[in-house]
């Protein structure tokens, strides 16, 4: 029997699951998340059309978070969803409906196979790719009590020929709170680091998921993380933010047991 266009397999043998687990067991009142921890392209969409030097930049993944939110969650001993694929496949930190879900181009890059996209093309990306993710998200959540909900993301120093001075943001739109505690109690250890709320991006409805969808609805202290990429290029640009993560949500779940 012919597998009909709208239930069309995308992933094939070879191709890596989208989500990858650290410390699954883990009961610690933490759980971490990293959308953009790979850059995985399914075998059946070649290369995007786009050159190895876009896949491996920014567009294509958040450099250094996969790392840091490795070692973070072995300093805390906490579960961590990682997802595999390039963001330019699909982007698992936005609603399914917004436009760049399936970006047609990436800050100025064209994506040529993301280009005239069928319904059932689209649908594929979303049943095998982002589906699993959401599942791991809320197997992670309901699993035990969790207090806090951090995800893990890396921002580019330049953008279109302007500097972001920021070395770090703390993302929200309803727990001010837990992101500022965390900028008070890394400043306290490395006050020459210029850090934000809500920098270099905002939470939205339209353009994120994790925290609107996951966070919110649940009561959760929450933040997403944004360190600029250049900090963590290294062993020891990794080690140093996730120590300092580590020990400033350590702070914040101390406040709230």
């Amino acid at each position: 029997m012919k597998t009909s266009a709208a239930t069309q397999q995308l992933l094939v043998t070879g191709d890596p699951a989208p989500v990858e687990w650290v410390n699954r067991d883990s009961d610690a009142k933490i759980a971490l998340l990293c959308e953009h921890a790979g850059r995985a392209i399914p075998q059946k969409l070649g290369d995007l059309g786009v050159s190895e030097e876009v896949q491996a930049s920014h567009r294509g993944w958040d450099i250094g978070a996969e790392a840091v939110a490795r070692q973070l969650a072995d300093r805390l001993r906490a579960p961590l969803i990682l997802q595999r694929y390039s963001r330019l496949v699909i982007d698992c930190n936005r609603p399914i409906e917004a436009p760049d879900s399936i970006p047609p181009n990436s800050f100025g890059e064209q994506i040529p196979a993301n280009l005239n996209l069928t319904a059932a093309d689209r649908a594929a990306r979303q049943r095998e790719i982002m589906a699993p993710l959401n599942g791991a998200i809320e197997h992670m959540l309901d699993r035990a009590p969790r207090v806090l909900a951090v995800s893990i993301h890396s921002f580019a120093a330049q953008v279109d020929g302007e500097t972001r001075p920021w070395h770090a943001g703390f993302l929200t739109r309803v727990d001010p709170t837990t992101g500022q505690a965390a900028i008070d109690h890394i400043s306290a250890l490395r006050p020459d680091l210029h850090m934000a709320l809500n920098q270099p991006y905002q939470i939205d409805s339209e353009s994120d998921w994790f925290i609107p969808h996951f966070a919110e609805p649940r009561g959760l202290a929450h933040s997403l993380v944004e360190i600029r990429n250049d900090l963590i290029r290294d062993v020891k640009g990794v080690e140093d933010w996730a120590q300092l993560l580590a020990e400033a949500f350590t702070r914040i779940l101390e406040t709230k047991t």
